[in-house]
């Protein structure tokens, strides 16, 4: 995990593999969620937005929202490709906000 670009009372986060990023995480007040076009789901304390690629569902992204700091943690996957897919998508899911 490599903290990116900060902004005031903000962090952004990418999960990587070498240069590969899989995930990304935003910590802040207001993300800009949701970014995927998709069914947007509530479960486990948080919404997803799940897409259908090929038949398959993938949940794209999530979004944790909180009454203390950070409002909102916010997880996407990124672009990827068969089992980068679903690696990136794995790790999204296993995002538990504490």
């Amino acid at each position: 995990m490599v903290e990116g670009r900060a902004g005031p009372n903000a962090h952004i986060y990418s999960v990587k593999r070498g240069d590969e990023t899989f995930a990304m995480v935003y910590t802040g007040a207001t993300s800009q969620f949701p970014i995927y076009d998709g069914q947007m789901v509530q479960a486990a304390g948080r919404t997803s937005i799940v897409v259908t690629e090929d038949g398959r569902r993938t949940a794209a992204e999530h979004l944790f929202q909180r009454a203390t700091a950070p409002a909102e943690v916010h997880v996407w996957i990124s672009s990827l490709d068969g089992a980068d897919r679903a690696l990136a998508e794995g790790i999204a899911q296993s995002v538990d906000v504490r």
